[in-house]
């Protein structure tokens, strides 16, 4: 009987493993024990900024969302089975495996450029921006959507571990907010020109007011398709062009509201901008901008296309191009923006007269105090 006393062991063993509230234990303990060996592997050398220490311990979580979504598309098998089953279902949804696919790709190259500058004493808070604009996007329509929707009686302990992925970012995005700008040194006699240019001899920036006046609208139109607003054209919209809008599974419906009550403004916000000489805050908030609605807008058409995706929710093959560009244009837009606004920041720095007799001055934000 030394055989079955060792397979009874077994059964147990396995069947503790599989407790729910096991998977959460084992969980917080994975990602204690990768935060002590990054502490313990630079204690000799510690960094001067926290963050580093969260860009090495998501980038070990990069990893698993990313065999996460491999395995559940088919490419490998056998690694994440059991963490499917009792930890978090809800994984398996499109938008969820779209969404790790994002996070082990480009929030992964992300962490290692980050770190990558640190260690170099690099700047790194515009890419800092972006990250936290793309991680707070994901995790503010994912752990809402895992509620609202229909997996919401698949919520296991586990799903507790999303909560430092939710509020570490919101803490970071504070954090490089409230850091001083990289400023570039600019030509007094540039930016004053640029700046006492009308819009309408502004070319580039016309066209980007017309893009966010657009956005703007599409905005709307989609918030008041996920609220069941009554109208023909916007019950045909969603009926002909993006029935993914009206998936229970909640993620879609969360987006639309997220964009309506958060990114409307935003939007409306950056037209002011581009109309309105030195809105030093243009150069921050269009880049944290920019990485949140093309991490949302990534997950969003990639779920549309999903082949888990249920037909009746997919994007219509007839309707695929229009739906494809709006949805592409919509995700660009911002990131263009934003590369405008770093590249060409003279109209919307403020000068400070301090240089007498200098053909160059320093650009800095006008709440910035100078002692």
């Amino acid at each position: 009987c030394r055989s079955s006393k060792i397979l009874c062991s077994l059964m147990f063993i396995i069947f503790w493993i599989y407790r729910p509230v096991v998977i959460l234990e084992i969980g917080v303990a994975v990602l204690v024990a990768v935060f002590l060996l990054v502490y313990l592997a630079t204690r000799y050398n510690p960094p001067k900024d926290p963050l580093f220490y969260v860009f090495a311990e998501f980038s070990f979580t990069c990893v698993i969302d990313l065999t996460s979504a491999l395995e559940y598309d088919g490419y490998t098998s056998g690694f994440m089975e059991f963490y499917q089953k009792t930890g978090e279902p809800y994984l398996g949804t499109p938008y969820a495996i779209m969404m790790c696919y994002w996070d082990g790709i480009v929030h992964f190259i992300l962490y290692l450029m980050l770190i990558h500058r640190m260690s170099n004493r690099q700047q790194y808070r515009t890419l800092g921006l972006f990250w936290a604009g793309s991680l707070c996007a994901n995790m503010i329509v994912f752990v809402p959507g895992i509620v609202v929707g229909k997996n919401d009686s698949e919520i296991n302990p586990a799903f507790w571990l999303n909560m430092p992925f939710l509020l570490v970012p919101i803490w970071g995005a504070v954090s490089l907010f409230s850091r001083p700008r990289d400023m570039p040194l600019v030509g007094a006699s540039k930016a004053e020109r640029e700046q006492k240019k009308a819009l309408i001899w502004r070319p580039l920036d016309l066209l980007f007011v017309v893009y966010l006046v657009a956005a703007m609208g599409f905005t709307i139109f989609r918030g008041l398709a996920v609220l069941d607003c009554p109208l023909e054209i916007l019950n045909r919209y969603v009926t002909e062009y993006e029935p993914y809008l009206k998936d229970p599974v909640g993620f879609p419906k969360v987006m639309m509201l997220l964009l309506l009550f958060h990114a409307l403004p935003m939007l409306g916000s950056f037209a002011y901008g581009l109309c309105t000489p030195g809105c030093t805050w243009m150069l921050d908030w269009t880049v944290y901008f920019a990485g949140a609605i093309l991490q949302c807008q990534w997950s969003h058409i990639g779920a549309s296309l999903h082949p888990r995706t249920a037909e009746m929710y997919r994007i219509p093959i007839t309707t695929l191009v229009p739906v494809l560009l709006l949805n592409l244009l919509y995700a660009v837009g911002p990131v263009l923006l934003a590369l405008r606004c770093k590249r060409e920041p003279d109209y919307f720095l403020s000068i400070i007269n301090c240089l007498i007799g200098t053909t160059v001055f320093q650009w800095v934000p006008v709440n910035l105090v100078i002692t």
